[in-house]
């Protein structure tokens, strides 16, 4: 499979750097095509430009700042997403690249009645997310009842996506883990990502 791999992290030192680079080695090493999107290295800007904001409902999108971007997101047939999850949301590159690229023409079609959107990313057929989180898990899952998870479930991927299959997998109170602790999760990265064909 063509696989985009999309990291969101800053510091390339990070447990979120580890964490892709687990998941690279698991779909390489399986023969699969991996197409590395790294946020924060390519200098993606994440802010929406007037170009583009004024274009959202226009026959045609302005993409052409982000065109690259695009084109390796409608190639994908499935996606892993790598980023550390700040105050239960994205960090602002990743929603930047949701904003900007996840866009009308593109990921999806505005109804014509501005009802409920068509889906365009019929090619899409695989999604796993990979996130660190500092708090423990309840806070996340029963306070907050998984807001990331939420989100790309059910406003990206079953909205542009709904043939997708997409898996979550969190590693909380990301700052105290000991080495062997990653590596337990990075093994869980590579297990799951094993059963993809």
């Amino acid at each position: 499979m063509n696989i985009l791999v999309v990291i969101a992290h800053p510091n390339t030192d990070s447990l979120c750097h580890a964490m892709a680079q687990s998941a690279i080695s698991a779909l390489t090493a399986r023969g699969h095509e991996v197409v590395i999107e790294n946020l924060y290295l390519s200098g993606f800007s994440p802010a929406l430009t007037l170009d583009e904001r004024r274009s959202y409902y226009s026959p045609s999108f302005e993409s052409v700042a982000v065109r690259d971007q695009i084109d390796r997101l409608v190639s994908a047939e499935a996606m892993v997403l790598v980023f550390p999850t700040w105050w239960f949301s994205f960090p602002a590159t990743l929603k930047g690249w949701f904003d900007r690229v996840w866009a009308p023409g593109i990921a999806y079609d505005h109804a014509t009645d501005f009802g409920p959107i068509k889906p365009r990313l019929e090619n899409l057929r695989k999604t796993l997310a990979v996130t660190s989180l500092g708090s423990p898990w309840w806070v996340d899952r029963l306070v907050l009842r998984q807001p990331v998870k939420r989100v790309l479930k059910t406003a990206l991927l079953g909205t542009c996506a709904p043939n997708c299959r997409f898996e979550m997998l969190s590693l909380y109170k990301a700052e105290s883990l000991t080495q062997p602790q990653v590596q337990l999760f990075c093994s869980r990265i590579e297990r799951v990502l094993s059963k993809w064909l």
